[in-house]
């Protein structure tokens, strides 16, 4: 009987036997696997950061929850949608259609004519030319109608000067750090560098703050829904008024400036900035790199 059953014996006795290697091997798997998934979440985390530097233009001041719905925040603090406008007849000036051709024309050979000018003089600028200019701005589209920008004039020359000391002290570090050998590299055939004297030279600097909410009358915030684009789209229409009023501006977007130059100018906290435009006629020694602009049959297309 015992003989019949040396077999299963044996076999008991081995598996006995390999338990503990089999624990051991197991602890280490297990070991390995958790070790395995620590240097998969850091190396995400490197990722991340890589992606992070690989993009620094990403301006951290113009994140913000402006993109969230009302509804993620405390409904009581936002304020209610105006429902009722009074809707009027359209007011519009139809052309007949050579004068369409040729005021379609002449408006293009206008702006192909702008320029990006980094050499701006000291001459003063009619006040009331930049009013217009940012009233033409002021009549963009925007989101529902919220109208979300801010529009600061500086003419006052410490101001300015208070104001090219901060970009200059952190467009330094942008050329050197944050940017990147790659962009540093593309930006060497408009030779721009940190150094910003347009911003002392230039009779007007124009800062444009986007309001990532409004205020009510009751105080309640307000949405402003795709604030970024509106007021993005409210600065390409006073480019084009700069240009149709004789002026020459050069668009800036202060990277990692925002913050500061928020507080310098006293801004309030629903508003960050967006861009810096100085603003005034080129000087006699301007020039400009030797630049072309991409054809139509490469901008459009026609279904």
């Amino acid at each position: 009987m015992w003989e019949e059953c040396a077999p299963f014996r044996v076999s008991l006795t081995t598996m006995f036997c390999l338990t503990p290697v089999l624990v051991a091997v197991v602890c280490i798997l297990i070991a390995w696997i958790f070790k395995n998934a620590d240097g998969n979440i850091e190396r995400r985390k490197e990722e991340r950061r890589a992606r992070a530097e690989a993009r620094p233009w990403v301006d951290e001041d113009l994140k913000d929850s402006s993109d969230l719905h009302p509804a993620e925040e405390d409904a009581d603090d936002w304020q209610d949608s105006e429902e009722n406008v009074e809707h009027i007849p359209l007011s519009h000036t139809r052309y007949p259609e050579k004068e369409m051709v040729k005021r379609s024309q002449e408006f293009y050979e206008l702006l192909n004519k702008r320029r990006s000018v980094r050499f701006i003089s000291n001459e003063q600028v009619p006040m009331e030319v930049i009013d217009n200019v940012i009233k033409a701005a002021g009549t963009a589209p925007s989101g529902a109608h919220t109208e979300p920008w801010t529009f600061v004039v500086v003419k006052d020359m410490d101001m300015k000067h208070k104001i090219r000391e901060i970009i200059e002290e952190e467009e330094e570090v942008n050329y050197l750090k944050r940017m990147g050998r790659q962009w540093v590299t593309d930006l060497k055939k408009l030779r721009t560098n940190w150094i910003k004297e347009y911003l002392d030279t230039a009779p007007i600097l124009i800062l444009i703050f986007k309001q990532v909410h409004g205020f009510a009358a009751n105080g309640k915030r307000k949405v402003h829904y795709y604030n970024e684009i509106s007021v993005s789209i409210a600065c390409g229409f006073l480019l084009a008024a700069l240009q149709n009023a004789g002026l020459v501006t050069v668009t800036t977007t202060p990277l990692n400036c925002g913050p500061r130059l928020k507080a310098l100018l006293g801004r309030p906290t629903n508003e960050k900035l967006l861009m810096l435009l100085p603003v005034g006629y080129p000087s006699k020694e301007a020039t400009v790199p030797n630049l072309t602009r991409k054809p139509l049959d490469q901008i459009m297309v026609i279904l």
